[in-house]
């Protein structure tokens, strides 16, 4: 299937149900279908065709989405715009990925007005929801174009995303996913998380969908379910959709959870429309992930993946949070799950060995999940894909029971007096401390360690709590070697958009020139 025909099949079987809503207008299947082909027309009759990128630069917002339905629907590769991102690295993505034609928001007019002109590769701008200086406003650039599909061929290997990583170890890259991959990543998505026949999903989208929050909307939209889009991720307005819209499933990181956990009276809002709360872009605190068992039900479901094999590698269902009808250790409910039933997953060395069940080295991929390649980006591509298997860069192990659990990132880990130290093992610790809201684990230069180990905390608001007491937690669980040498508070961690912590730029703050050894 083309990513297209996930829409398309929602809309076969349910043209009058409601496809999307967002404040307090809701758009039919017929009516974002019908919008998308014009869209995807307008695009054909100004000469864009398959092999050429179009962004959308915008906050959540349904006609934003319904613009890369139309940009699948031409058969174009969609570029996502991180709307936090400040404009000159956003000019740089659309400049680096050759864009061609943007959509955007009218809120977004003035950074547009300002990089205009250092982008003459884009042929085409787009306001979705105003008329602007050097734009075509969306209405009138789709008034006289048929509502018809136009039935673009697509060959599965088309780029169907262009998608830049998040950044957090040096410049972003752009990863080029096909409509071959993303079927994969979606079908894997309805297997992990099924619905009866009878039932119609409903997905709340609440994390930016210009990140995986807005392909996680398409296995509801294939069922003819209903997305509620969310467009500022404010816990009130979240926890309000839930309940108007009877919400069964919805993606949040983890941080947002967090937050979203300290909420006064959320133990008493009720869930129970719920089927699937999936959390997953970075690391989740057991500790907080029983708190949220305890709070939603017992509906949470855990992902991994990453840009270049779409947020599938590995799933935990809800019901692999428990084991005999109890809620699961802790070394189950710390694992990314079970690889997913599409692809191969293994555990390798640096020359490409396969290690044995619970042997630890770096997590490779291989299957149609796996992107195209890195665009204009050959030998890196190379370096990450070795005869079909995608290195993903993160370091775990598959138990016995052949669940998959992540300890780092490969360029996370710290050598320390000549022991590696793995920083999520050190951060579950110090996040079981009830006064933390969020930590981060780096290793920073030390004359005679090499690297010391240091945790870099944020409590939770009106929390006090001194760096002996987390460190004498951390050395009764872990032992001296482990052990932070070194405690920061700050009030806020540094993150990316989808909630990543920036360790780059934590560990930037401690390595002069002269001592980076990153």
């Amino acid at each position: 299937m083309a990513i297209i025909d996930f829409f398309d099949r929602g809309w076969r079987i349910n043209p009058s149900g409601i496809a999307y809503v967002q404040d307090d207008r809701s758009y039919t299947f017929t009516e974002a279908g019908e919008l998308s082909c014009r869209i995807a027309n307008a695009l054909l009759a100004e000469g864009f065709s398959t092999g050429t990128q179009g962004a959308v630069w915008s906050g959540n917002d349904v006609t934003a989405w319904i613009c890369a339905l139309g940009l699948w629907r031409a058969n174009l590769a969609w570029i996502p715009v991180d709307a936090h991102k400040t404009a000159e690295g956003n000019r740089e993505i659309l400049d680096d990925f050759d864009c061609e034609v943007v959509f955007f928001q009218a809120a977004f007019a003035k950074e547009i007005a300002e990089l205009r002109a250092s982008l003459p590769q884009v042929r085409r701008w787009v306001c979705i929801d105003a008329e602007v200086p050097g734009a075509v406003s969306l209405d009138a650039w789709v008034a006289d174009q048929p509502s018809t599909d136009p039935a673009v061929p697509v060959s599965m290997d088309d780029v169907a995303m262009l998608s830049a990583t998040g950044g957090t170890t040096g410049k972003a890259k752009g990863v080029m996913n096909t409509h071959r991959s993303a079927q994969i990543f979606i079908a894997q998505f309805m297997l992990a998380f099924p619905y009866r026949a009878d039932e119609k999903p409903v997905n709340l989208a609440a994390a930016p969908m210009t990140h995986t929050a807005g392909v996680l909307t398409l296995p509801a939209t294939s069922q003819g379910g209903t997305v509620v889009v969310v467009t500022s991720p404010h816990a009130g307005l979240m926890l309000e959709q839930i309940a108007t819209w009877k919400v069964t499933e919805f993606f949040l990181p983890p941080t947002v959870i967090y937050r979203l956990l300290g909420v006064p009276g959320i133990d008493q809002v009720e869930f129970s429309s719920l089927k699937y709360f999936i959390y997953g872009a970075a690391p989740m605190s057991v500790d907080k992930l029983k708190q949220a068992i305890a709070v939603f039900g017992p509906v949470m479901a855990g992902v991994y993946g990453q840009t270049e094999a779409p947020a599938s590698i590995a799933f935990l269902p809800p019901s692999e949070h428990f084991q005999h009808g109890e809620l699961a250790s802790d070394e189950r409910l710390s694992s990314a799950g079970r690889p997913s039933p599409l692809i191969r997953v293994e555990i390798m060395t640096d020359d490409g060995q396969v290690l044995a069940t619970g042997d630890t080295g770096e997590i490779c991929v291989r299957g149609d999940l796996v992107m195209k390649g890195y665009y204009k980006a050959p030998e890196l591509t190379a370096k990450t894909v070795v005869d079909g298997w995608l290195h993903t860069g993160d370091i775990g192990h598959l138990d016995a029971d052949g669940y998959l659990h992540i300890t780092d990132r490969k360029k996370d880990m710290i050598i320390s007096g000549g022991f590696n130290v793995y920083p999520s093992e050190v951060e579950q610790v110090i996040w079981s401390h009830p006064g933390v809201q969020d930590c981060a684990v780096i290793g920073v230069p030390d004359a005679d360690w090499g690297e010391a180990v240091k945790a870099v905390v944020e409590l939770n608001p009106g929390e006090i709590v001194t760096a002996d007491e987390l460190m004498a937690l951390c050395k009764s669980s872990l032992g001296s070697i482990r052990t932070p040498k070194s405690i920061d508070f700050v009030d806020a961690l540094p993150r990316s958009t989808v909630g990543k912590v920036l360790k780059k730029d934590l560990r930037d703050s401690y390595w002069t020139e002269t001592t980076r050894a990153i």
